[in-house]
């Protein structure tokens, strides 16, 4: 019987990311990456996920949500069940193909809430946003599909650009004139009252996008990315909350 074709050169990129390839493999995807600008943004993104990418190889136990609950604070429920289910369908088949299918289908799916997502902002001087993933403020430049608001009571601005995905929506958010210490959250309202979080992240004391602040970094605004399972046709409207369920601002949809 034929040998079954090795995976496509684009699909390689999680296995490269994920460390499964062998030295020939690994080099023969290198050359590949010095000419694929697609393969080397996906690489950025995949960029300090190891550790969540080993889990899923490693396939531990059986597939249940508490695995999708592990990878994020809290995920939307129906991207997390799609991962968990791809996730115990590929632990029947342990073989090394099966991998490279997984770590294939990771990269697909690192657009969603479950991706490990970077925030930009101000920086704490450690450099490790700008290592480990694309900045977000340079995803915010290159979308079109923008809604803004500045809640009368907070006096906090907020703009959410939209794109869609296969998965669902792609959002990055823009906040600004917001003090911490805070921990928030981006949640996508569905036009069914469903509500979905986008991303979670932590305002420090000096906060974000406060003009005239004496601190540098304070007068940036924040930059932070994730995604949800709703289209953009589903979407009403996105919230910013705190953790104690106060509401900053609303943005419409």
């Amino acid at each position: 019987m034929q040998e079954s074709p090795g995976p496509n050169e684009h699909e390689t990129v999680g296995a490269y990311a994920l460390g499964i390839l062998d030295d020939a493999e690994a080099t023969a995807f290198e050359a590949h990456l010095a000419g694929c600008e697609w393969c080397a943004q996906q690489l950025d993104e995949l960029a300090g996920m190891e550790p969540m990418l080993a889990a899923l190889a490693d396939l531990p136990g059986a597939g249940t949500p508490a695995i999708g609950e592990s990878l994020s604070a809290r995920p939307s429920p129906r991207l997390a069940e799609k991962l968990v289910v791809e996730v115990d369908e590929r632990r029947k088949v342990r073989s090394r193909r099966s991998l490279f299918g997984l770590a294939a289908s990771i990269v697909l799916i690192v657009g969603g809430p479950l991706a490990v997502y970077e925030a930009t902002g101000g920086s704490d001087g450690s450099g490790a946003n700008e290592a480990t993933a694309p900045p977000a403020q340079t995803l915010f430049s290159t979308m079109t599909d923008k809604n803004t608001s500045t809640d009368a009571t907070t006096h906090v601005t907020a703009t959410v650009a939209t794109e869609e995905k296969a998965w669902g929506t792609h959002a990055v958010l823009q906040l600004g004139n917001v003090k911490g210490p805070l921990k928030c959250s981006l949640i996508a309202v569905g036009k069914n009252g469903e509500r979905e979080t986008v991303s979670t992240w932590s305002v420090p004391n000096w906060g974000y996008g406060i003009k005239n602040a004496t601190r540098a970094e304070a007068r940036n605004p924040l930059y932070v990315q994730g995604g949800a399972a709703f289209t953009p046709s589903e979407i009403d409207h996105f919230e910013v909350m705190t953790f104690t369920g106060k509401k900053l601002v609303q943005v419409d949809a």
